[in-house]
C-alpha cells in the first residue's frame, strides 16, 4: 500500500505538470470565426522566454527588480510554485531513488497493447517489429487495404506470421470517419483561407457544414459561429445553440464562451446571468481570450458578479499579453470605431471609411505616378482599415513604385515589411537594413527608428546601443511613435543608458498619444505594478482594456457595419451584442441603436428593454448620446416606467459631464413644464441659453422656445396682478389735465372717420363678379391695323 501511495503522488505531480503545459498549448485563444491567423502559444511562450528584455516595444518585468509583483503571474503561476516547493522538501536522495523506483513501476504497471484477432489473438504486441523489411515501433495499416492496424507479436513478422489488430472494427471505423471528417475540414480551410470571394468561401462551408455533421470539433465550432453570425451559411440561432451545447459537453472552451453569450444576451435561451458566468468561468479556464475579456469587463463593470478592479486587471493583462505579443514591427489592427447612432444624426459626417470612388482616385494618380498617392495607398494596403483590406502584395508594389521615385517613407516602410517578412516579401535583414539607411540618411523617422533597432538587436549589424540610442532619439524627435516608444523601453530597461523610469513613462506618454498599442500596453504594466508610478489599479485597467480591444476579434466591428450596411440587421445586431459583452463602447451603443429600430431577432415586447440596458453600459463608458437616450427612455416611459426624476438626472449628467445642447435643452423645457423638478422660468431660459452657446444648430429651437417662454412669462405676469385694483388708483384729471375725456373722444372720432373712409374707398375698388354683370352684345373685334378716324 505505501508503494501505491507513493506512486499515487508522483502520477498526481505528473498529471499537475502536464496539466499546466496543455494550459499553454491551448488552442482556443481567439475567436474561430475570425478568419485570421495568430502566433501560437509556443512562439508567444518564446518571445516571453527568460532573459528577454525588450521585444517590438514591450517591457518585461524582472523577478526581484521590482517591489511589486503582478497579481495575475500570482493567480497563474501559483500552482506551479506549489509544485516547485513540494519538489524542493523532497529534494533528497532517499526521494530520489524512490521517485526512480516508482516510475520504474509504472512503466511496468502501465497497460501493453494486446493483440486482437489474427494469428496471436491475446498477445501482446512487440515493438519494434520487423515488417517489409522496415521496423515499426507503433501500429501500422501498411499491407492491408481496409486501412485497419496491426502489430506483430514478434520481432520477424516474416518469419514467425505472428500478428492481430490493435483496435476493434468499431474503434477501426470510427477513426477512419475521424481521418475523413480531418481531410473534409482542412479541404473545406484551404478554400477558405486562400479565397477571397463570397462564392468560394460558401463552398468552403459546405465542406465545414460535412465535416461537422462528422462530429468534427473544430469545424463545428466554425459551424456553430457562422450559424450565429450568418456568415457564408443562413442565420440559424436555435442551431448555433444546438452545437455550441455539444461543443460544451466535449470540453470545447469556444464552445462555453458561446453558449454563456447566448445566456447572457438571451439568444435562444431564456436569459440567466448566473449560467452566462458560469460558462464564461468554465471558457476562460480553458484558455479562451474572449471568456477572460468578457469577465474583465463584467468585474470591470460590475456585470453579475461583485466590481472588482483586481480581478478585472487579472483577466484582462492576461488577454493584453497576448495581443501585445501579436504587434509586428508593421503595427497592430486598425479598429474601425463607426457609431450608427451618429452616422443617423450627422449623414455629412465622415464615418472614417473611404469611399469607393476616392479610392480609384487615388489608384488612378497613382498610376499616372503621384509618389504621395502612391506612399498613402502602401499604407493602406498595408494595415487595412477604412474600408480597404489588408493586402501586403499592393502595398509591397504601391511603396516600390514610390521607393524608385526617391521617397524616403516608401524606402522605410519597405525596410520594415522585409524586416518583418511575410508571405509576399521574403525576410532579409541585409535587405531592409539598406532600405532603412537610405531613408535615415535622408532624414526620414522611420529609417531612423528601423536602423535603430537593427543595431538594437544586431539585425544584418553588430548590436550598438549607442547607435540604436542615437537612430531612436532622431526619431523621437520627429514625434515618430515607433522611436518613441523603442527609446522608453531602452530607458525602462536599462538597455545603453542608465535606468530612467520617469524618461521612460515619458517616452511611453508620447507614443500613446499616437495610438501606438504597445505604449498603451507598457504604460498599463507600470501602473499596474507602481514602477516609476505611483500604483493606480483603475488606470491599468483602463489602459489594457484599450489594448485588448486591438485585438484581432476587433475586425467584427466592420463585418458587422458591413452586414447592417447590406440590411442585415438580426446578423449585425448579434456580431454587435458578442463585442458588447467584450466591452466594446462603439458595440453597445449600435445594439442599442439597432434593437431600438425594433429588430426581429427579438421578441418585439423585449427590443426596448434590451436597448435600454446597452445604452446603460454605452452611458458608463462616457458616450453623450447613450446618456440622453437613457433620459430619453425614462422620460416618455420606454422598456421602462415614465419617470422624470430619472430622466433629468440623465439629462443633467449628459450636460455637466459632456456639455450636450441636446441635454440641456431638455433641462430647459423640464423646468419650463415642471416635470421632474419644480417649475421655474428663469432656469429654463438659462439652459435653454446655455444650449443655443453650446452648439449653432441648436439657436433656431432655442429662438422659438424662448419666444414661448416670453409669452407665458407675460401670460403668467398678467395672471398674477390684479388690473381693476390698479385702474382704480389712476387719477387720470391729474395724469391727463380737466378735459382728458374731450381729448380721448376726439381721438376715437379720428379713428372712427379713418377706418369708415377706408373702407368705402375699399368697396369702391372691389370689381362686380362676373354673374352679376349685365350681358352685353358681342361686336366684332376692330381690325388690327385699322387707321386713326
Amino acid at each position: 500500500m505505501g508503494r501505491r501511495a507513493r506512486l499515487g503522488l508522483v502520477l498526481c505531480l505528473a498529471a499537475l505538470w502536464a496539466g499546466g503545459l496543455a494550459a499553454a498549448d491551448e488552442e482556443g485563444n481567439q475567436d474561430e470565426s475570425l478568419e485570421s491567423k495568430t502566433l501560437s502559444a509556443e512562439d508567444q511562450v518564446k518571445d516571453h522566454s527568460t532573459g528577454t528584455r525588450v521585444v517590438a516595444g514591450q517591457i518585461f518585468l524582472e523577478s526581484g527588480k521590482s517591489d511589486s509583483q503582478s497579481e495575475d503571474e500570482e493567480n497563474f503561476h501559483s500552482q506551479e510554485e506549489e509544485k516547485e516547493s513540494s519538489l524542493e522538501e523532497l529534494n533528497s536522495l532517499e526521494m530520489s531513488n524512490l521517485l526512480n523506483k516508482d516510475l520504474e513501476e509504472a512503466e511496468i504497471q502501465s497497460p501493453v497493447l494486446t493483440a486482437i484477432g489474427g494469428t496471436a489473438d491475446g498477445e501482446p504486441c512487440h515493438f519494434p517489429f520487423l515488417f517489409m523489411e522496415k521496423e515499426y515501433a507503433e501500429c501500422t495499416a501498411d499491407g492491408r487495404e481496409d486501412g485497419r492496424l496491426w502489430c506483430a507479436t514478434t520481432y520477424d513478422y516474416k518469419k514467425d506470421q505472428k500478428w492481430g489488430f490493435c483496435e476493434t472494427e468499431e474503434q477501426s471505423n470510427k477513426r477512419r470517419q475521424m481521418q475523413e471528417a480531418e481531410d473534409v475540414y482542412q479541404t473545406g480551410m484551404k478554400i477558405l483561407n486562400e479565397s477571397s470571394k463570397k462564392a468560394q468561401k460558401k463552398e468552403a462551408y459546405q465542406y465545414l457544414l460535412k465535416a461537422a455533421d462528422m462530429n468534427h470539433t473544430k469545424a463545428m465550432e466554425k459551424v456553430s459561429y457562422a450559424l450565429l453570425f450568418g456568415d457564408y451559411l443562413k442565420q440559424n440561432i436555435q442551431s448555433s445553440k444546438e452545437l455550441f451545447e455539444k461543443l460544451t459537453e466535449e470540453g470545447s472552451p469556444k464552445g462555453q464562451m458561446a453558449l454563456g453569450f447566448l445566456y447572457a444576451s438571451g439568444l435562444g435561451v431564456n436569459s440567466s446571468q448566473a449560467k452566462a458566468l458560469v460558462y464564461y468561468t468554465f471558457g476562460a479556464l480553458g484558455g479562451n481570450l474572449i471568456a477572460h475579456m468578457i469577465l474583465g469587463y463584467r468585474y470591470w463593470a460590475g456585470i453579475g458578479v461583485l466590481q472588482s478592479c483586481e480581478s478585472a486587471l487579472t483577466h484582462y493583462r492576461l488577454v493584453a499579453n497576448h495581443v501585445a505579443s501579436d504587434i509586428s514591427l508593421t503595427g497592430g489592427t486598425v479598429v474601425q470605431r463607426i457609431r450608427l447612432a451618429d452616422e443617423v444624426e450627422n449623414p455629412g459626417m465622415a464615418s472614417g471609411m473611404l469611399e469607393e470612388d476616392l479610392i480609384q482616385y487615388y489608384q488612378f494618380l497613382a498610376e499616372k505616378g503621384d509618389v504621395q498617392a502612391q506612399v498613402g495607398l502602401g499604407q493602406l494596403h498595408l494595415h487595412g482599415g477604412r474600408g480597404v483590406e489588408q493586402n501586403h502584395q499592393r502595398a509591397f508594389e504601391y511603396f516600390n513604385q514610390a521607393a524608385n521615385a526617391g521617397n524616403s517613407h516608401a524606402m522605410a516602410f519597405l525596410g520594415k515589411m522585409y524586416s518583418e517578412g511575410s508571405d509576399v516579401v521574403p525576410q532579409s535583414n541585409e535587405t531592409a537594413l539598406q532600405y532603412f539607411k537610405k531613408a535615415a540618411d535622408m532624414g526620414n523617422p522611420v529609417g531612423q527608428s528601423g536602423l535603430g533597432m537593427a543595431y538594437l538587436y544586431g539585425r544584418g549589424v553588430p548590436v550598438n546601443y549607442e547607435l540604436a540610442l542615437k537612430y531612436f532619439q532622431k526619431a523621437a524627435e520627429q514625434g515618430w511613435v515607433d522611436g518613441q516608444l523603442q527609446l522608453g523601453s531602452m530607458y525602462y530597461n536599462g538597455i545603453g543608458v542608465k535606468r530612467d523610469y520617469k524618461q521612460a513613462l515619458k517616452y511611453f506618454n508620447l507614443a500613446s498619444q499616437g495610438g501606438h498599442i504597445l505604449a498603451f500596453y507598457n504604460l498599463a504594466q507600470m501602473h499596474a505594478t507602481g514602477t516609476g508610478v505611483m500604483r493606480s489599479c483603475h488606470t491599468a485597467v483602463e489602459l489594457f482594456k484599450n489594448v485588448c480591444e486591438r485585438g484581432r476579434w476587433s475586425e467584427r466591428l466592420m463585418t458587422a457595419y458591413n452586414s447592417y450596411k447590406d440590411g442585415d440587421s438580426n446578423s449585425a445586431v448579434v456580431q454587435y451584442l458578442l463585442l458588447a459583452e467584450q466591452g466594446y463602447e462603439v458595440a453597445q451603443s449600435n445594439a442599442a441603436f439597432i434593437l431600438d429600430q425594433k429588430a426581429s431577432i427579438v421578441g418585439e415586447n423585449e427590443t426596448y428593454p434590451r436597448a435600454l440596458l446597452h445604452w446603460n453600459r454605452a452611458a458608463s463608458q462616457g458616450y453623450t448620446v447613450a446618456r440622453i437616450k437613457l433620459g430619453d427612455y425614462h422620460f416618455y416611459g420606454f422598456g421602462t416606467d415614465v419617470d422624470y426624476e430619472t430622466a433629468f438626472i440623465h439629462y443633467r449628467l449628459a450636460s455637466e459631464q459632456q456639455h450636450s445642447a441636446q441635454a440641456m435643452f431638455n433641462l430647459g423645457y423640464m423646468h419650463e413644464k415642471g416635470l421632474g423638478i419644480k417649475q421655474d422660468i428663469h432656469l429654463a431660459k438659462r439652459f435653454y441659453d446655455m444650449a443655443a452657446e453650446a452648439s449653432p444648430d441648436a439657436q433656431v429651437p432655442v429662438f422659438l422656445a424662448l419666444c414661448k417662454l416670453g409669452v407665458i412669462y407675460s401670460l403668467q405676469y398678467v395672471r398674477e396682478i390684479n388690473i381693476r385694483e390698479i385702474f382704480s388708483h389712476i387719477d387720470m384729471d391729474q395724469l391727463l389735465g380737466p378735459e382728458w375725456d374731450l381729448y380721448l373722444m376726439t381721438i376715437i372720432a379720428l379713428l372712427l372717420g379713418t377706418i369708415i373712409a377706408y373702407r368705402q374707398r375699399q368697396h369702391q375698388a372691389i370689381p362686380r363678379p362676373a354673374g352679376l354683370r349685365p350681358a352685353v352684345p358681342q361686336q366684332e373685334p376692330p381690325p388690327e391695323h385699322q387707321p386713326p378716324q
